[in-house]
């Protein structure tokens, strides 16, 4: 009589596991996400040495008996893509770059590949969701050829680690990982254990032979990455491209990079014959700004190591039901919510009775500490119905006191703001100790959200 096969289910959202079935993952929460998967029931034999990724048996070592030679990275023509990798690409590093559908993914991808084949390097594009006609004629449109770019359309990761073992390209494509098939596991294509198994086997690739692999990877409806949260954990750089299908620009953020710095940002423009990069996007994002508009403030954000200025709209209008609405479109709510209840406490705004809408202009979403004092400047001058100068811009971070606190990195953010021909810049008080002021733009150091309104709305 045959054994019956034991099965447990696992969550496809969060990898949780469990015994039996359930309708609600206790884990994430979600509804309707566990699936059955069948126990791996070969048991491997133990190994006797301990081998790391390359296959070099592993042995202790001291720290200063360890050498560190630095390979050197890869450039690309697009230096938008250099940028966000931290300086180019680096050999034998495995990155994940995520994105919601048609945004964009696979152009970009392709574009790369091509001017590394046209560079003399060998790639491999493995394709699991269009053939080889349809990555040819995408190829054409976008003008990329060469003599040592082979696409391949196939899903078995068997058939794909011989094809890479006799080919020895230098960098290989995976078009998605959600598509891919471990042979050793029983689950099914785009299951939590089937992701897992191909990603540990790609690494086994990345590491082993050298070989710079891009992973592909869907993104769910919340716009995090499908498959377990050990996906990015165990890839070296995980990239997200963004932006909105109505309009042409997209933005590339790192979100995790062990070879440079976290959420560096590149921005691009999607042409019919591909992704063009865009050198200086402070201007696109301010290129339309209306001159005498009230509630618009300008920002020096900085995203990774480049400052960018983004416009701040607010419109602030009676609420006409009993609770008043609170709105916010690239920048965090409960963010927007605080500044508001520090405006009505420490400025005498009257927000409570008031609907609030607000936006960052372009698309580029905001998340860091020093866009308080833009978004608390817009508010006011909708609310007072009293516009800003266009020329001004502001940067700092609005305490619950009502104070103005100090940013990092303020010397690259005036110095950014005073490029683009603003005349003025709001900062913090505590950020003009220790360095040498700016002679093209005029320094205001405030230290409350009061001295600020009433020096930036008179």
């Amino acid at each position: 009589m045959m054994a019956k096969a034991k099965t447990h289910y696992v969550c496809q959202n969060c990898g949780y596991t469990s015994p039996r079935y359930l309708g609600r993952c206790p884990n994430c929460g979600q509804w309707n996400t566990l699936v059955e998967e069948v126990d791996q029931t070969t048991v491997k034999k133990p190994q006797t040495t301990t081998t790391t990724l390359t296959g070099i048996v592993a042995k202790p070592e001291r720290l200063n008996e360890i050498n560190t030679h630095e390979t050197p990275r890869v450039k690309t023509k697009l230096e938008e893509f250099n940028r966000v990798l931290g300086g180019g690409i680096v050999p034998g590093s495995l990155v994940l770059i995520g994105g919601d559908p048609g945004i964009g993914k696979s152009t970009l991808l392709l574009q790369v590949s091509g001017q590394l084949s046209a560079e003399g390097h060998s790639v491999l594009y493995v394709s699991g969701e269009e053939s080889a006609t349809q990555i040819k004629m995408r190829a054409e449109r976008l003008g990329v050829a060469g003599d040592d770019f082979y696409i391949y359309p196939e899903t078995n990761m068997d058939s794909i680690r011989a094809t890479i073992d006799n080919l020895n390209p230098e960098y290989v494509i995976i078009d998605s990982v959600q598509t891919m098939q471990a042979t050793d596991v029983t689950s099914a294509i785009g299951s939590v254990s089937q992701i897992r198994a191909v990603t540990a086997q790609l690494m086994q690739v990345a590491k082993g032979k050298n070989i710079t692999v891009f992973v592909v990877g869907h993104v769910t409806k919340g716009g995090v990455l499908a498959g377990p949260k050990i996906l990015e954990h165990m890839v070296d750089t995980v990239l997200y491209f963004e932006g909105d299908l109505h309009h042409t620009y997209r933005i590339l953020r790192s979100v995790k990079n062990r070879f440079g710095s976290t959420n560096e940002l590149g921005i691009f423009e999607m042409h019919s014959d591909g992704l063009k990069e865009v050198a200086n996007p402070s201007e696109i994002f301010l290129e339309e700004r209306l001159k005498d508009a009230t509630g618009s403030a300008v920002v020096v954000s900085l995203e990774g190591t480049r400052p960018i200025l983004v416009e701040i709209q607010a419109l602030i209008t009676p609420s006409v039901f009993g609770n008043a609405q609170r709105t916010a479109t690239g920048l965090n709510r409960n963010r927007v919510s605080l500044i508001m209840a520090v405006l009505e406490k420490r400025a005498n705004l009257l927000l409570q009775n008031q609907d609030a809408y607000l936006k960052a202009a372009g698309g580029v979403k905001l998340d860091e500490p020093a866009i308080d004092l833009a978004i608390a400047v817009a508010i006011a001058s909708s609310y007072r119905d009293k516009g800003t100068r266009p020329t001004d811009a502001f940067v700092g971070e609005v305490g619950l006191t009502g104070e103005i606190r100090r940013v990092n990195r303020i010397e690259q953010r005036v110095r950014e703001a005073a490029k683009l021909g603003f005349r003025r810049i709001f900062v913090p008080k505590n950020n003009l100790q220790g360095w040498d002021p700016h002679e093209k733009i005029q320094i205001i150091g405030v230290t409350t959200i009061g001295e600020a309104l009433k020096l930036a709305l008179s």
